[in-house]
């Protein structure tokens, strides 16, 4: 994790596999938003139930030359381990505007 390229993308790493709510909504703009499996999920709803509550944890494959998409094997209590992508889009002001997962 401490390879990841780009320090926003690092920071959200981190406060996920920290169980850290507080960081993790520092990473974030205040208007951020997401999409899981390409359907739009609201942000705070989707965190909670797949990530905090759930354990959830990332583990790095790999990252893109950008340093803005992983592949991850992330973990979670309530789906076990499955392989997936994250794509970031960084704001100006070096915060996660938004992010798209899926299973790959």
């Amino acid at each position: 994790m401490d390879m990841l390229t780009d320090p926003a993308v690092r920071a959200f790493v981190a406060a996920v596999n920290a169980g850290d709510r507080e960081a993790f909504r520092g990473v974030l703009t205040e208007n951020a938003t997401m999409s899981d499996d390409g359907s739009e999920r609201d942000l705070a709803q989707w965190t909670d139930r797949e990530i905090f509550d759930a354990g959830g944890h990332m583990d790095i494959e790999s990252e893109s030359e950008d340093g803005h998409a992983l592949i991850v094997r992330f973990r979670n209590d309530t789906w076990g381990e499955m392989r997936t992508s994250w794509r970031f889009e960084v704001a100006d002001n070096g915060r996660v505007s938004r992010f798209e997962t899926g299973q790959v």
